[in-house]
This record gives structure tokens, C-alpha cells and sequence, in this order.
């Protein structure tokens, strides 16, 4: 029986039994909750503070998170980052929690929601920074759904939110005739050297690949959620989106670093 307080929180594609009580959210735990939490504190204990807090497990074995007060972005068609200005913030609080995660040394015991293979594992990565995963109110922006937080590579993160936030994507309703000028005002105001500029291009194309691949093979083994969602035709928008991105290699390579 729910608690009288308890307000259904609704909106995500896979997260179910969320649910806001008071100031807080409580969400089903797992063997992964302990990592997560760990990983947060260290994230207010280093000052940053666009992510909840966690306050540990309830009665009824849930985590418990503070809640974070404002929109989710997702599926407004990203109105709150279509500006120049958003867009930047979104880059800045993407490299605030990187240099923020650097120095974190995960508990001896850590175990992590893998879902997919990442590419590097220099930090633990967010893994899921999107539209639909931010926040945004009057007293901040944050991100939330940290528990598939995993090992991986802070270009990993970026070029997964770069598809998002840009957004990169063959999609007709999201696609924007400024998408090379977007992505470079990311990777400006996230701070990627020229380095990462170059690596970055063709990972966006593998990061966005990896997401239909990972679908497929979870509809191929029957696993729910991700079946759910292959029938529902994510499967071809993520492949969709691959495909626009490598397409256009050339012109976001120039764009990232003609000037």
C-alpha cells in the first residue's frame, strides 16, 4: 500500500515505481544503489551540485534521493536548450561533473548497471546525459537517473549528449540547420582541446550505434524494458541518427575546428 504522500512520478522510458514523497523521490534499489549513492556524495562533497543528493534507503528497501524541483526538458522538443545560452550551460555542467568525478575513488566493492560496453574507463560516467534526464527550474538545472552510472570516458558522456543537446539527428522534427555551429559551441564551451576534437568526430557515429545495437540484442534476448522499446521504434530512430551522424563526418570535424 502506498503512502498517503506518495505522488507518482511518471515520464521515463524504463524507470518504473518512482514516486516523489515530500522533498524526496524514492525509487527501487539495487545491487548497484550503494555505488551510486557513494558517487553522489562525492559529487556535493566536490561542490558540484547539479545532481540530487542521496539520503540513503527507506523502510521499504527504496533509495532515497532529494528531489530536484523544475521540468524535464524531454519531450518539449528541447525548448529549454534551443538557445545559444542553454546549450552552453548544458556543456558546462557536463564538464563541471567530469572534473568534479576525476579524482573519486569508487568503494573496493563497487558494482555498476552496465548496460553496454563504454569506451575508455578513466571516470565514471553518467552514461544517460540527455534532455530527458535534465531538470530545469528557477533554482537550477540538474541531471537526475544516475543509477546506470558506469566506468567509461568523458568523450563517451559528451558524444552521447552532443546527439541529445545538439541534437544530432535524422529525425525531421528535431533536425536543425545550425546543427555544425551547435556543435561547436559545445565542444567550446565544454572545453575539448584539439585533440579530443578529432576523436570525438567518429565516436559520435559508434556512441549513437552502440544504443541500437544494445536494443537489438536485449529484444533479440526478450529482455524488458528494451524489447518494449525496439517495438516502439527506438531501435530505428537511434540507427536513424547513426547514419545522419556519419554521414556528415566531414562537416562536423570543420565546424569543430575551422577558427
Amino acid at each position: 500500500m502506498a503512502h498517503a504522500e506518495e505522488q507518482q512520478l511518471t515520464g521515463g522510458n524504463v524507470s518504473a515505481g518512482v514516486v516523489r514523497v515530500g522533498d524526496t523521490v524514492r525509487r527501487p534499489a539495487g545491487p548497484w544503489t550503494p555505488s551510486v549513492h557513494a558517487l553522489l556524495t562525492h559529487l556535493h562533497e566536490a561542490g558540484f551540485r547539479a545532481a540530487p543528493r542521496p539520503l540513503g534507503i527507506d523502510e521499504r528497501g527504496r533509495e532515497v534521493l532529494s528531489f530536484v524541483p523544475g521540468e524535464v526538458v524531454w519531450p518539449d522538443r528541447f525548448a529549454l536548450v534551443e538557445p545559444a545560452a542553454g546549450l552552453v550551460r548544458v556543456a558546462r555542467m557536463i564538464r563541471d561533473f567530469h572534473d568534479a568525478v576525476q579524482d573519486f575513488t569508487p568503494p573496493e566493492d563497487a558494482r555498476w548497471q552496465v548496460l553496454m560496453p563504454a569506451e575508455g574507463d578513466d571516470i565514471i560516467a553518467h552514461q544517460d546525459l540527455a534532455p530527458w534526464n535534465l531538470v530545469a527550474g528557477e533554482g537550477g538545472w540538474a541531471f537526475i537517473d544516475w543509477d546506470t552510472a558506469a566506468p567509461g570516458s568523458r568523450l563517451w558522456d559528451v558524444a552521447y549528449a552532443v546527439r541529445g543537446f545538439v541534437p544530432l539527428s535524422a529525425h525531421p522534427d528535431w533536425q536543425t540547420p545550425d546543427a555544425a555551429a551547435r556543435l561547436r559551441l559545445f565542444a567550446d564551451a565544454y572545453g575539448l582541446d584539439e585533440a579530443e576534437r578529432r576523436a570525438l568526430v567518429p565516436l559520435l557515429g559508434r556512441r549513437t550505434r552502440a544504443m541500437h545495437d544494445f536494443l537489438r540484442e536485449q529484444n533479440d534476448l526478450g529482455n524488458q524494458p528494451w524489447a518494449r522499446l525496439w517495438a516502439e521504434g527506438h531501435g530505428d530512430a537511434w540507427r536513424g541518427d547513426a547514419e545522419y551522424i556519419e554521414a556528415r563526418e566531414e562537416r562536423w570535424l570543420s565546424a569543430l575546428l575551422s577558427g
